[in-house]
């Protein structure tokens, strides 16, 4: 039997336990932070090592060439083994590699075999790394980067960040880090790269759509203060820009909408553009400032294996919102959390989605630690929104499209918002939007 313990998320990872509502959202994306864990999404078990069928280690099964499965027929991977002993010379003089090289060897292509890219094998050094991730004790630029297509792609950068300033945009494809190719490169690989002490400088070499050659840029590490959330009021419209799920967020997002009531408007903006999710609870919560009791906000589904959980509103409405007076903008930095809220509000008619297609990270990770001090991060169930609609790899739709150029982004012209503005003040021209609301979101959902 696995247990599983909560910890704190960081830039890039985020952890979820099994109790109800609790964890983070998100881990695949890699938020090369320097002091918060925003994996999203992982469940940390913790008691493999201390099963006494696995006491022998790791590595019994392999050298005793022995299968664990009766149904599992190793007999060619034996004789590959057997024929690179026999055969096998190196063509340098590095040392020759040896029997834990291989079984670490067998072990990642084994899982790289489910092609999966948040399911990953770490062997003891890289899963010291990862906890040290986790716990927040390295330096860091600010952004949050993640494989798309194949290819190591910022998510978003935080604001007021190393990334940031160095004009780091969300979709920029990392093509190089200290002169290194990424190609072939994991999302683990590249943050072990790019962290490092404050002061120290990592290089990157990007790619830009729309720019002809790659773009050099060069951060300087730093410690990251990773903020929750900003305000802003332009009129009758209040502004909520909510930066990250964190253990702060349920109690901000309840203190501004209070300050929304006293504010004299009556329209919002909840802006999660770049926010790449935390903790489930807090996502579930927040949900629950907009919805009323026992409607769905999320649902983890874990295939054929057993029945899904769901996680439903508690109800604590502060203010009634529609669509005509609810805007929530999105882009493909808004990841696991801000997908699930984004989701909810707007499956249950509650919000508009204004903006871009989102990020795509639906999954939930196990974090399983292995007899000789390496890890296991195996997906185990995927989100589904209330309607029963997953969101990963694909993303979550707006209800309208309206996009931000990374000249803008740098530029400081928001397209997305000022359409929020328009959509809330009665415009119903923007984007590809059709005419009316009932257009737009048909029928209420009674999820």
């Amino acid at each position: 039997m696995t247990t599983h313990t909560h910890t704190d998320p960081e830039s890039e990872n985020e952890v979820k336990t099994k109790r109800p509502v609790g964890g983070l959202l998100g881990f695949g994306l890699a938020l090369v932070f320097a002091s918060a864990a925003f994996f999203s999404g992982i469940q940390i078990g913790s008691d493999i090592g201390g099963n006494p069928r696995m006491e022998a280690g790791l590595f019994s099964f392999f050298l005793s060439k022995t299968a664990p499965d009766e149904d599992a027929d190793l007999r060619q991977f034996w004789r590959v083994w057997n024929l690179l002993d026999e055969k096998f010379v190196s063509s340098t003089s590095t040392p020759a590699v040896t029997d834990e090289d291989r079984v670490y060897g067998a072990i990642h292509g084994l899982v790289a075999s489910y092609g999966d890219p948040y399911t990953v094998f770490l062997p003891p050094v890289e899963a010291t790394q990862f906890e040290e991730d986790i716990s927040g004790n390295f330096g860091g630029v600010g952004m949050e980067v993640g494989l798309r297509n194949g290819l190591i792609t910022v998510i978003s950068p935080l604001p007021d960040t190393p990334a940031e300033r160095a004009g780091i945009v969300a979709g920029d494809v990392i093509v190089s880090i200290d002169d290194e190719d990424t190609k072939d490169m994991t999302v683990d690989d590249a943050v072990q790269r790019i962290r490092g002490e404050k002061g120290t400088e990592v290089r990157f070499s990007l790619y830009r759509e729309g720019e002809a050659d790659f773009i050099p840029v060069t951060v300087v590490r730093d410690t990251i203060t990773i903020p929750t959330i900003e305000t802003e009021q332009i009129g009758d419209v209040y502004i909520i820009r909510l930066y990250s799920f964190n253990a702060l967020a349920e109690a901000r997002m309840l203190e501004e909408l209070s300050n929304f009531t006293k504010s004299g408007a009556n329209k919002l903006i909840l802006d999660l553009r770049g926010n790449p999710g935390g903790f489930l609870n807090s996502a579930v919560t927040i949900g629950g400032y907009f919805l009323p009791s026992g409607k769905v906000i999320v649902r983890e589904h874990y295939g054929d294996s057993r029945e899904d959980d769901v996680y439903r509103s508690n109800g604590r409405v502060v203010h009634t919102f529609t669509p005509e007076t609810f805007v929530v903008l999105t882009n493909e930095g808004s990841a696991s959390a801000s997908e699930i809220l984004a989701g909810a509000l707007k499956e249950h008619n509650v919000a508009t989605l204004i903006g871009e297609t989102t990020f795509g990270k639906g999954s939930v990770q196990e974090l399983v630690d292995l007899p000789d001090g390496s890890s296991l991060k195996v997906t185990i169930a995927r989100w589904l929104t209330p309607e029963g609609t997953s969101f990963s790899e694909v993303g979550l739709a707006p209800n309208i499209t309206v996009t931000r150029t990374p000249q803008q982004v740098i530029e400081d012209v928001d397209p997305q918002q000022e359409a929020a503005l328009r959509w809330l003040h009665g415009d119903r021209t923007i984007g590809d939007a059709p005419n009316t609301v009932s257009q737009i979101f048909g029928e209420a959902s009674g999820s």
